[in-house]
């Protein structure tokens, strides 16, 4: 990561390693997390919202969404700082949804960068990544794929 007068910055599309992997901090799935994101989304499925429900239900309790946890994997990564004011476009996403994740599981975030390849028309190149978000047990709940738009180092000047 770089820094400039202005703020941090992240890294350019010629600074991204294929294979280098980037690790996030955890980070706790509570309650209130399942409530806000029901609220914001209008998902309120009793899988989520209804512990009375889930009871009943194989499994038992209640499940955070799917794009709940998605949503923090992406917060995470963006924490790490790499793509910061860097990052264009996110251009794509395809993810397997694995394990379900409860109440009091601890998520982190595993990106590790698969092929690059550079798009000077569009002021950088595509960065396709490998995501797998895990949770406290070392199990993978989530896996995938993601593309990202990411600037070119600018040209120096004379």
């Amino acid at each position: 990561m770089h820094y400039r007068d202005d703020g941090p910055l992240g890294f350019y599309f010629e600074e991204v390693e294929v294979g280098k992997p980037l690790v996030t901090r955890g980070r706790t799935i509570t309650e209130s997390d399942i409530v806000q994101f029901a609220a914001l989304t209008g998902d309120y499925n009793p899988m989520h919202t209804d512990a009375v429900y889930m009871k009943s239900h194989p499994m038992g309790q209640r499940v955070a969404h799917g794009m709940l946890t998605l949503s923090y994997a992406i917060g995470q990564l963006y924490q790490l700082g790499f793509m910061e004011r860097t990052v264009l476009a996110f251009r794509g996403l395809e993810m397997k949804f694995s394990l379900p994740v409860f109440i009091g599981d601890t998520l982190h975030s595993r990106l590790s960068v698969t092929e690059k390849k550079e798009m000077k028309r569009l002021g950088g190149g595509i960065v396709t990544a490998e995501l797998k978000i895990i949770n406290q047990d070392g199990k993978i709940v989530q896996s995938g794929t993601l593309e990202l738009l990411m600037a070119s180092r600018p040209a120096e000047s004379s």
